[in-house]
């Protein structure tokens, strides 16, 4: 994971994404700490995580969005694409900036894995609303293909044509 460092109409932030895998390591141990530690060392101002679990009033291995924002310091704005033991499971965006909008959108192609994309406007400066689109496609190419038919689609990415727009995510390719 390498952070990318954009430069956007005079403002620069930094950008990152993680697949967090539940935050489960090669020890198959669930420890968000590690996560927060990885993404204290990123210094990003904007942050898409993916397969994370989100399960409220939960300790931290149970609501892991909740503690990695809260541990951060970042707003926090959540994804689900599928309920797992008990908790939403999905996406979520980090950021530093104000969240001004989101909602996940489905793009989950029939008889696959349930998937989606987290769209959420983040309020860079005053006058400047940048959408961030956080994805994990699917394994399957052909299954990849349609998603992105679906993301091209006008109701996704062309809703608005003023803002800025990044895409980021786990694209499994």
């Amino acid at each position: 994971m390498n952070p990318v460092i954009l430069d956007l109409m005079s403002t620069t932030f930094r950008v990152a994404t993680y697949n967090i895998h539940k935050c489960k390591g090669l020890d198959f141990r669930v420890r968000p700490r590690r996560i927060v530690e990885v993404l204290r060392q990123i210094k990003a101002d904007v942050i898409a995580l993916q397969e994370v679990v989100s399960v409220d009033n939960g300790h931290a291995e149970k609501n892991q969005a909740r503690f990695i924002a809260d541990e951060l310091g970042l707003e926090m704005t959540k994804g689900e694409n599928r309920r797992h033991r008990g908790g939403g499971y999905g996406n979520v965006l980090l950021s530093r900036f104000p969240i001004v909008e989101s909602r996940n959108l489905d793009i989950t192609i029939g008889g696959r894995e349930p998937r989606g994309c987290l769209h959420t406007g983040i309020r860079v400066l005053p006058d400047t609303v940048v959408d961030i689109y956080n994805l994990h496609l699917g394994t399957a190419y052909l299954e990849r293909r349609r998603q992105a038919r679906r993301l091209l689609a006008t109701e996704i990415l062309n809703r608005r044509h003023t803002a800025p727009r990044i895409m980021l995510g786990d694209f499994n390719e």
